[in-house]
Formats: C-alpha cells, sequence, structure tokens
C-alpha cells in the first residue's frame, strides 16, 4: 500500500488493562477513502483499539499516524480536524434543536460565538446525514435512529478527514441499520476515511471495503489467501459452528444447528 494511501497506520501498538494485555504489538494500515468495519468476538479489543485511535485511550507502546501526522506530536485541537470520533452511548443533552446539536461539533473551530463558515458546515452535515428536515426538532424527542443520524452530522460537522465509530448500529431497528450504514458508504465515496466496529459481520460484508477482526490480542486481515468471509478462517474468529451462504459474490455467516 502506497504511503499516499494510507489513512492510519499503526506499528507495535500494545495496550494492557491493570497489567492484563488486551493488544500486544498491533501493525495494521487503514486505507483512506474506504468503509472499513473492525470485526470479533465481545471482548477481542476491538473498540479498546478504535478508543486508542481516537486519542481517548492513551496510546501505551508503539505508533500511530493518521494520513502521515504522528498522533504523539498531534494537540487536541489538531487531531479534532483529522479525525471525528462516534461512541456507542451518547450522553443525555438538553432539549436543544438538532441544529443547536449539530453546531456543538464545531466547538474545535469557534472561538466566541459561530460564524457563518460554521454554520454551513451544520448545514452541509445535516444535509449530508439526511435530517436537514429536522433541524428545528428538539434532539431528546427523536426516535433513536433519528438521533444517531444526528450525531453523525454532529461528527460531520467537524469536517474530519477520518471518521471513526464505535457500534454506530447498536439499538437501531434493520431499516435503520441499513439507512445508517448506505450513509457511511455514501460518505467513502466523497472521500472520506470510515473505520467503524461492527458486532454483525453480515452488515459488515454487505456494506465494507476492508476488513479487520480483533482476535488474540491481535488486529488482523484474513490475508492474501483467502477472503474475509472464508469459512474455514471465521471459524478462527468466531470459534463456533458456523456456516456460510453465497450473497452477492461475497458470504453471509450463519449459526451452524447440527
Amino acid at each position: 500500500m502506497g504511503q499516499l494511501n494510507k489513512a492510519i497506520s499503526v506499528t507495535g501498538l500494545s495496550f494492557a488493562y491493570d497489567g492484563i494485555a488486551v493488544l500486544q504489538d498491533v501493525n495494521v494500515e487503514i486505507e483512506t477513502g474506504k468503509l472499513t468495519f473492525i470485526l470479533g468476538r465481545n471482548g477481542s479489543g476491538k473498540s479498546t483499539f478504535l478508543r486508542i485511535l481516537a486519542g481517548l485511550i492513551p496510546l501505551q507502546h508503539g505508533n500511530a499516524t493518521f494520513l502521515g501526522a504522528d498522533s504523539k506530536s498531534l494537540s487536541h485541537i489538531e487531531r479534532s480536524r483529522i479525525i471525528g470520533f462516534l461512541n456507542q452511548q451518547h450522553k443525555p443533552v438538553f432539549p436543544f434543536s438538532v441544529e443547536d446539536v449539530v453546531l456543538t461539533g464545531r466547538a474545535g473551530f469557534v472561538k466566541f460565538i459561530p460564524g457563518k463558515r460554521d454554520r454551513h458546515a451544520v448545514q452541509v452535515a445535516m444535509e449530508k446525514a439526511g435530517i436537514l428536515h429536522l433541524k428545528s426538532r428538539k434532539y431528546t424527542e427523536l426516535s433513536g435512529g433519528e438521533q444517531q443520524l444526528v450525531m453523525i452530522a454532529r461528527v460531520l460537522a467537524q469536517e474530519p478527514e477520518i471518521l471513526l465509530l464505535d457500534e454506530p448500529t447498536s439499538h437501531l431497528d434493520f431499516c435503520n441499520q441499513s439507512h445508517l450504514l448506505a450513509l457511511l458508504k455514501r460518505l467513502t465515496c466523497e472521500g472520506l476515511t470510515v473505520v467503524a466496529v461492527l458486532h454483525d459481520p453480515n452488515l459488515a460484508f454487505i456494506y465494507g471495503d476492508d476488513f479487520l477482526f480483533a482476535t488474540g490480542k491481535q488486529i488482523i486481515r484474513s490475508g492474501d489467501s483467502m477472503n474475509a468471509w472464508d469459512l474455514s478462517f471465521l471459524k478462527t474468529i468466531y470459534q463456533g459452528n458456523l456456516q456460510t451462504v453465497p450473497y452477492n459474490g461475497r458470504a453471509l455467516l450463519i449459526p451452524d444447528s447440527d
């Protein structure tokens, strides 16, 4: 992978909670302009890895670069202008309007009061997320799916080049899951790099461009010799009785009832 195609490059990354290793000597690259999903079993280190990239957990060992910039040299403001992060759970907010909630995504740019540039970025973000019609509604009165789209717009208002999402489809129904992932796919077509932790490998295989797997304290790919949806590979990741069924040139994963 050429230098110009690297959105994120991680070398020698290791992390431990209270002396218990969660990630060890992780080396991985993530390409620009792709929708990349991180998959794996519960407790495998997926969210920890993403939160380290987002700067929410200190990088204990190793190095990470974002579009060539060393993460250790980035200030909080500089990082926020490169990376947007969406957590899987949102703290309750006061009954602000949707537009005002999205405007808080401009915090790293506003010195005193929001200007025309900030208002424009908010309008564009709401348009991209498909929620412009909700801008005057109170955030607390929206459905879970609508609130998730507002949070996406809030992150987009930062105008980041890399978007990190931790379980963006959690608590969403099937239709809202599909709508959200289709939106993320469109954003990558516009040049944004999106990296998301996902529980459901089937949604990942339907919408994703690239796939990483958290297993054995590592973040890996399936390798050049097999696809990410290869059954033998997925059995090593999920360690269960599984089968795959062909789908649109790929495969979907189902439990094996035998």
